[in-house]
């Protein structure tokens, strides 16, 4: 097999509570011959893996660095505290801020919210990870804030969580090397996040494009048909409009009526 024969490939990077399954399914549906490699980061190392060619796109958390990377904003995600089943907070539906204020709010290296100032006690120390921090809450060491799917992604059964309606939220885009134009296998991925449909006349490099040569005969029939006089009364029926016509087509409505099965 030639270099050429080889199908080419698309690398999608993404970042730990991203879920890029449903639109991977239809990758697949719409692509069967261009296999889709994913390639996991962590949120501070995609956008360099990015900018470096190491992944075709990638679902990332902004901000991200615009004069290298382009970005197509996809959702906001709900910030929650990640608390113990038994904590206070549990009562509440949702938490504010100031309700968090004598609270140790353990604050992660790997955190990923845009923080003002941050709220409640600071810990002794910051854990390396939100998976490090998540075990001190388990230990009843402090609360966690984090983007709602990260506490989803670290769940356990000894821990619950709850919105925070005042605390910054994360949002998630999609992501790829800056260019004028950008790649056809990135436009194609470009259409699947965005609902397009196979049809669409945007995102379709790498889709096959349906004949139009089906089409094109369909109307040279009905030029055809036409020229030829197609819808001419034949010799010997009864002309439009005349007595006998109506009479005629009320009598075979009047038969096709009573020979007409009944639903059973």
């Amino acid at each position: 097999m030639t270099g050429s024969d080889t199908p080419s490939s698309f690398r999608l990077a993404y970042v730990p509570g991203v879920t890029p399954t449903k639109w991977v399914r239809v990758w697949h549906e719409r692509l069967p011959g261009t296999p889709l490699e994913l390639v996991q980061a962590t949120a501070a190392e995609a956008p360099e893996l990015l900018a470096d060619g190491g992944a075709d796109a990638g679902l990332v958390r902004l901000p991200v660095d615009r004069s290298r990377l382009s970005a197509i904003p996809l959702y906001t995600e709900t910030t929650v505290v990640v608390i113990p089943k038994d904590h206070v907070a549990t009562a509440a539906e949702e938490v504010s801020l100031d309700e968090l204020a004598d609270e140790i709010v353990l604050h992660p290296l790997d955190d990923v919210l845009a923080w003002e100032a941050l709220p409640g006690r600071p810990a002794v120390e910051r854990p390396a990870t939100t998976a490090d921090a998540i075990e001190l809450v388990a230990a009843g060491v402090g609360v966690l804030l984090a983007p709602q799917s990260l506490a989803r992604l670290h769940h356990r059964k000894d821990l619950t969580y709850r919105p925070v309606g005042d605390a910054p939220e994360s949002r998630v885009a999609l992501s790829w090397p800056e260019a004028e134009v950008a790649p056809d296998l990135v436009e194609e991925f470009i259409g699947i996040v965005r609902g397009r449909t196979v049809n669409s006349t945007r995102g379709r490099a790498a889709t096959p494009p349906q004949s139009a040569e089906k089409p094109a005969k369909d109307k040279g029939r009905a030029r055809a048909n036409r020229a030829g006089g197609a819808g001419r009364p034949q010799a010997g029926a009864p002309r439009r409009g005349s007595a006998g016509a109506s009479r005629g087509g009320k009598a075979a409505g009047r038969s096709g009526k009573r020979g007409k099965p009944r639903g059973r």
